[in-house]
């Protein structure tokens, strides 16, 4: 990479360690409250630092909800639950209008969308139609009630989760939908030392209590990491390498083995592209670099690109996963 270009918008050292500062102090309020789940503690600072929305699938129990909340509390920001089911109507999420017999008149009663962090508990729950009242919010930051637009708070980031293992009264997100996630983190069983560690967080009460005021950063401090991340240099050679990936996804018989490139259905959008460049300038920030280098990439390649790559019947049936996918794709593109 070219030296003159690893930082054209001038970041300062007062910037990066500030920036720094704010990083580490949620990060150590995550630890305080949530044992282990690394993966999970960098996709959220990621997308809360690139301003995007993570998709959280895994069985119940593993700390999605707490984590969730300790980032929310962290940040200072406004916390929002919506507990996803069949009967949930779009007008539960985003507001309504409601008729007041004093005045005479309709009054508009937002909904709990309008937060600095939304979980959207179980989302694959809910149904077609609240679901797609997502959409515009996601995408927008901002909804429509009565005719009336309203925005989002700054920041604004959508936590979601999904059950894999129950499919009885689900609704299968649809790939326009999943396509507004920035990430989607898929969350293991923890170690046997994370679990005994994890029960005596619960009886020391870690997990129930507040934190205290100095463990906490201000949302205008959130405000300037992702003003910060828009001005990480992205050079040219990183930009085609980004490309070069993206391409492959949708041509995969051009690269990869015929064996793999025959479950591929769909590659990578172009939204995709632009998700693995701002995930690569959040990891830059988060690492204390003023521009990407191809390990920004690479770190979160699963979770930026396994809900856009779409395979086939055939690779449910041989249990094919989009992982295996992305790892032919990197292993054949040349790293500049």
């Amino acid at each position: 990479m070219d030296q003159n270009n690893k930082n054209p918008n001038n970041l300062t050292d007062a910037e990066l360690e500030g920036a720094k500062a704010v990083i580490t102090r949620i990060s150590k309020a995550y630890a305080t409250k949530v044992v282990g789940q690394d993966e999970l503690r960098l996709c959220m600072l990621v997308a809360l630092i690139a301003g995007g929305h993570v998709l959280l699938e895994s069985v119940p129990g593993l700390a999605k909800t707490l984590a969730a909340k300790t980032i929310a509390e962290a940040a200072n920001g406004s916390f929002s639950r919506i507990q996803c089911t069949p009967d949930l109507l779009p007008s539960d999420i985003i507001g309504t209008q409601i008729f007041n017999y004093n005045s005479n008149s309709f009054e508009t009663k937002i909904g709990p969308v309008h937060a600095n962090f939304v979980l959207l508990d179980e989302i694959n729950r809910s149904s077609a139609k609240t679901q797609s009242a997502m959409l515009e919010a996601m995408q927008e930051h901002q909804v429509s009630v009565g005719g009336v637009m309203y925005k989002m708070p700054e920041p604004f980031v959508v936590l979601a989760t999904q059950n894999p293992i129950e499919q009885e009264g689900t609704y299968e997100l649809p790939e326009a939908q999943l396509d507004r996630f920035l990430l989607k983190e898929i969350i293991g069983y923890p170690t046997r030392n994370d679990e005994l560690q994890i029960l005596n967080y619960t009886l020391n009460g870690n997990t129930t209590g507040k934190l205290a005021d100095d463990q906490k950063v201000a949302i205008e401090d959130v405000k300037k990491l992702q003003g910060l991340c828009k001005r990480i240099a992205v050079d040219d050679s990183i930009k085609n390498y980004i490309v070069n990936i993206i391409t492959a996804s949708r041509n995969p018989r051009e690269l990869i083995d015929a064996s793999l490139a025959r479950y591929v259905e769909y590659g990578v959008s172009p939204r995709g592209a632009i998700a693995l460049m701002q995930v690569a300038q959040a990891i830059a920030l988060i690492e204390g670099r003023t521009y990407v280098i191809p390990d920004d990439v690479k770190r979160l390649r699963y979770a930026a690109l396994r809900h856009r790559i779409i395979l086939n019947f055939e690779a449910a049936a041989d249990e094919v996963h989009p992982e295996a996918i992305i790892d032919a794709i990197f292993n054949k593109i040349q790293t500049p």
